[in-house]
């Protein structure tokens, strides 16, 4: 499963990065405004950084609008997917920007339909908000798992993205269905490492270790 970082913090992805755990970015307009910069300079600075897929979203919601944003993004660099929300005009945009080869993100999926639809456009990834569908009582994970047998029962190219990652939880529940990419603020995935257990046992291990009066170094 490749990890993507849900986020414009340059220095978070840097250290993520330098640990090999980065193999994409994603960004939104509330992270934009998150990092307090402008887009294209904080983009460029990413997908230097980067090697994979940086997603940079349209604001734009009509089709036209959107081609015309999202083609002055995917000149930010080669990696840039193009995000697009699933709409009608998303969809649209989404089968321009796909038959000029670039790659595109549709965010804000919901539905398993809204996911049949993405493919059929030609997304290069569609984004399912688990998190967000927690919140109205309903189980996001549900809806990575749905999306995945439709996926396998048609072979459809669209990578499967969670979006939407509250909790270490969700990343090994999509890890389990089979989703092919998790994107996640940076604390969620270092929040990965740890375990009370670990700390419990490397507690006892010092105390021992004080015990002997040795030293390594």
């Amino acid at each position: 499963m490749k990890f993507f970082v849900d986020t414009a913090d340059v220095a978070a992805i840097k250290e993520l990065n330098d640990l090999g755990m980065v193999d994409g970015v994603t960004t939104n307009p509330s992270l934009i405004l998150k990092a307090g910069r402008d887009i294209i300079e904080v983009t460029k600075e990413i997908c230097d950084m980067v090697s994979g897929p940086v997603s940079a979203e349209v604001v734009a919601t009509e089709a036209k609008a959107m081609i015309a944003e999202g083609m002055k993004l995917a000149k930010i660099a080669p990696n840039i997917a193009i995000k697009v929300p699933l709409t009608w005009d998303g969809l649209t945009a989404c089968k321009a920007f796909a038959s000029e080869g670039h790659m595109v993100n549709v965010t804000l999926c919901f539905s398993p339909a809204q996911a049949i639809l993405a493919a059929k456009a030609g997304a290069s990834f569609i984004s399912p908000f688990i998190g967000r569908l927690d919140d109205i009582h309903l189980e996001g994970v549900n809806l990575i798992e749905d999306i995945r047998i439709i996926y396998d029962n048609y072979d459809f190219k669209t990578q499967i993205l969670a979006a939407s990652i509250r909790s270490v939880n969700h990343i090994v529940d999509c890890a389990k269905i089979g989703a092919d990419v998790i994107t996640a603020p940076p604390a969620v995935i270092k929040a990965m490492a740890q375990h009370v257990l670990t700390d419990k046992g490397l507690e006892i291990f010092l105390k021992d270790w004080a015990k002997t009066g040795q030293k390594i170094l």
